[in-house]
Protein backbone atom coordinates (compact mmCIF):
# COMPACT_ATOMS: atom_id res chain seq x y z
CA UNK A 1 0.00 0.00 0.00
CA UNK A 2 2.96 2.69 -1.02
CA UNK A 3 -0.22 4.66 -2.08
CA UNK A 4 -1.32 4.93 1.11
CA UNK A 5 -1.22 5.47 4.25
CA UNK A 6 -2.41 4.42 7.89
CA UNK A 7 -4.20 6.81 9.93
CA UNK A 8 -5.47 4.17 12.59
CA UNK A 9 -7.11 1.16 13.52
CA UNK A 10 -9.94 -0.20 14.56
CA UNK A 11 -10.32 -1.22 18.27
CA UNK A 12 -14.16 -2.27 18.42
CA UNK A 13 -17.74 -1.47 19.15
CA UNK A 14 -18.59 1.51 20.97
CA UNK A 15 -22.21 1.30 22.64
CA UNK A 16 -24.61 -0.49 20.59
CA UNK A 17 -25.77 1.88 18.34
CA UNK A 18 -22.69 1.09 15.71
CA UNK A 19 -20.26 3.08 16.56
CA UNK A 20 -16.47 2.37 16.28
CA UNK A 21 -14.10 2.72 18.51
CA UNK A 22 -10.61 3.53 16.83
CA UNK A 23 -7.33 4.32 17.42
CA UNK A 24 -5.19 7.24 16.14
CA UNK A 25 -2.38 7.93 14.60
CA UNK A 26 -2.42 11.08 13.47
CA UNK A 27 -0.28 13.75 15.04
CA UNK A 28 -3.61 15.34 16.10
CA UNK A 29 -5.59 12.35 16.78
CA UNK A 30 -9.11 13.98 16.32
CA UNK A 31 -8.13 14.68 12.93
CA UNK A 32 -8.44 10.95 11.64
CA UNK A 33 -12.11 12.20 10.05
CA UNK A 34 -10.61 15.04 8.36
CA UNK A 35 -9.38 12.79 5.64
CA UNK A 36 -11.59 11.73 3.53
CA UNK A 37 -12.67 8.36 2.56
CA UNK A 38 -10.77 5.85 4.36
CA UNK A 39 -10.22 2.10 3.41
CA UNK A 40 -9.78 -0.64 5.25
CA UNK A 41 -7.58 -3.64 4.91
CA UNK A 42 -9.60 -6.09 2.57
CA UNK A 43 -10.58 -2.59 0.63
CA UNK A 44 -13.95 -1.44 2.26
CA UNK A 45 -14.39 1.67 2.10
CA UNK A 46 -16.02 4.70 4.49
CA UNK A 47 -16.89 7.87 5.57
CA UNK A 48 -15.73 8.36 9.02
CA UNK A 49 -17.07 10.99 11.33
CA UNK A 50 -15.21 11.77 14.84
CA UNK A 51 -17.80 11.89 17.38
CA UNK A 52 -16.38 11.90 20.93
CA UNK A 53 -12.98 11.19 22.44
CA UNK A 54 -13.22 7.65 24.39
CA UNK A 55 -10.37 5.82 26.29
CA UNK A 56 -8.18 4.53 24.16
CA UNK A 57 -9.14 6.35 21.19
CA UNK A 58 -12.54 7.81 19.58
CA UNK A 59 -15.93 6.61 19.23
CA UNK A 60 -16.83 7.41 15.44
CA UNK A 61 -19.41 6.46 12.76
CA UNK A 62 -18.13 4.54 10.00
CA UNK A 63 -20.73 4.75 6.80
CA UNK A 64 -22.22 1.79 5.87
CA UNK A 65 -21.19 0.19 9.69
CA UNK A 66 -25.21 -0.19 11.95
CA UNK A 67 -24.73 -1.92 14.13
CA UNK A 68 -22.41 -2.85 17.65
CA UNK A 69 -22.27 -6.41 15.45
CA UNK A 70 -20.73 -5.20 12.59
CA UNK A 71 -18.69 -2.85 14.41
CA UNK A 72 -17.22 -5.37 16.25
CA UNK A 73 -16.61 -7.60 13.48
CA UNK A 74 -14.15 -4.47 11.85
CA UNK A 75 -11.49 -5.14 15.00
CA UNK A 76 -8.02 -5.09 14.17
CA UNK A 77 -8.69 -3.81 10.63
CA UNK A 78 -6.38 -0.72 10.25
CA UNK A 79 -7.38 2.37 7.94
CA UNK A 80 -5.69 4.27 5.31
CA UNK A 81 -5.66 7.42 3.57
CA UNK A 82 -4.85 8.38 0.03
CA UNK A 83 -0.76 9.41 0.09
CA UNK A 84 -2.34 12.59 -1.69
CA UNK A 85 -4.85 13.50 0.84
CA UNK A 86 -2.22 13.76 3.43
CA UNK A 87 -0.33 17.59 3.19
CA UNK A 88 3.38 18.47 2.61
CA UNK A 89 5.34 18.06 5.20
CA UNK A 90 8.39 20.53 6.40
CA UNK A 91 11.65 19.01 4.81
CA UNK A 92 12.86 18.37 8.90
CA UNK A 93 9.62 16.24 9.09
CA UNK A 94 8.84 12.62 7.55
CA UNK A 95 5.54 9.80 7.56
CA UNK A 96 6.87 6.93 9.28
CA UNK A 97 6.18 5.19 5.76
CA UNK A 98 8.22 6.92 3.80
CA UNK A 99 11.19 5.67 5.58
CA UNK A 100 9.80 1.59 5.27
CA UNK A 101 12.19 -0.11 2.96
CA UNK A 102 14.82 2.76 2.89
CA UNK A 103 18.47 1.34 2.99
CA UNK A 104 20.78 2.84 6.27
CA UNK A 105 24.12 3.77 5.79
CA UNK A 106 27.25 4.57 8.40
CA UNK A 107 28.76 8.17 8.34
CA UNK A 108 31.67 6.16 5.92
CA UNK A 109 28.73 5.33 3.57
CA UNK A 110 28.83 1.26 4.30
CA UNK A 111 25.34 -0.29 4.14
CA UNK A 112 23.72 -1.14 7.62
CA UNK A 113 20.94 -2.34 6.95
CA UNK A 114 16.99 -1.49 5.78
CA UNK A 115 14.32 0.12 7.44
CA UNK A 116 11.59 -1.86 8.91
CA UNK A 117 9.06 0.01 11.10
CA UNK A 118 9.27 2.81 12.65
CA UNK A 119 7.87 3.08 16.25
CA UNK A 120 7.04 5.42 18.68
CA UNK A 121 6.21 4.87 22.51
CA UNK A 122 6.31 8.06 23.40
CA UNK A 123 9.37 8.90 24.73
CA UNK A 124 10.70 9.23 21.30
CA UNK A 125 10.61 7.82 17.50
CA UNK A 126 13.18 4.57 17.43
CA UNK A 127 13.66 2.76 13.88
CA UNK A 128 14.05 -1.17 13.78
CA UNK A 129 16.40 -1.71 11.33
CA UNK A 130 17.18 -5.09 9.35
CA UNK A 131 20.66 -5.97 9.78
CA UNK A 132 22.63 -7.22 6.37
CA UNK A 133 24.51 -8.95 9.06
CA UNK A 134 23.25 -11.06 11.03
CA UNK A 135 19.77 -12.02 11.86
CA UNK A 136 17.15 -10.12 13.70
CA UNK A 137 16.80 -6.28 14.33
CA UNK A 138 18.25 -3.68 15.99
CA UNK A 139 16.49 -0.81 17.28
CA UNK A 140 18.22 2.85 16.71
CA UNK A 141 17.06 5.80 18.21
CA UNK A 142 15.83 8.60 15.19
CA UNK A 143 17.30 11.78 16.81
CA UNK A 144 19.20 14.42 14.65
CA UNK A 145 22.73 13.16 16.28
CA UNK A 146 22.07 9.54 15.60
CA UNK A 147 20.15 9.73 12.09
CA UNK A 148 21.92 13.33 11.20
CA UNK A 149 20.59 12.66 7.44
CA UNK A 150 17.40 11.56 5.73
CA UNK A 151 17.69 11.36 2.42
CA UNK A 152 14.09 10.25 0.82
CA UNK A 153 15.15 11.12 -2.78
CA UNK A 154 18.27 8.78 -2.39
CA UNK A 155 15.67 6.44 -0.13
CA UNK A 156 18.69 6.31 2.28
CA UNK A 157 19.47 7.60 5.92
CA UNK A 158 22.98 8.41 7.68
CA UNK A 159 23.26 6.86 11.21
CA UNK A 160 26.00 7.73 13.29
CA UNK A 161 25.40 5.21 16.08
CA UNK A 162 26.35 5.09 19.68
CA UNK A 163 29.03 2.82 20.55
CA UNK A 164 28.11 -0.77 21.06
CA UNK A 165 24.98 -0.08 18.81
CA UNK A 166 26.25 -2.29 15.72
CA UNK A 167 28.69 -4.60 17.83
CA UNK A 168 28.08 -8.63 18.64
CA UNK A 169 26.85 -9.09 21.87
CA UNK A 170 26.63 -12.83 21.53
CA UNK A 171 29.81 -12.92 23.51
CA UNK A 172 31.09 -11.00 26.90
CA UNK A 173 34.37 -9.99 26.63
CA UNK A 174 34.46 -9.86 30.66
CA UNK A 175 33.60 -13.32 30.79
CA UNK A 176 36.37 -16.09 31.36
CA UNK A 177 37.90 -18.01 28.29
CA UNK A 178 37.75 -21.28 28.48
Amino acid sequence: MKDKVCLGAITGSYGVRGEARVKSFCADPSAIGDYGTLTDDEGRTYTLTVTRPVKGGYAVRLSGVKSKEAADGLRGQKLWAPRSALPELPDDEYYYSDLIGITAVDTGGETLGRIHAVHDHGAGDILELRPIKGPGTILVPFTQAVVPTVDLAARRVVIDPPAGLFDDNDEDDDAPKS
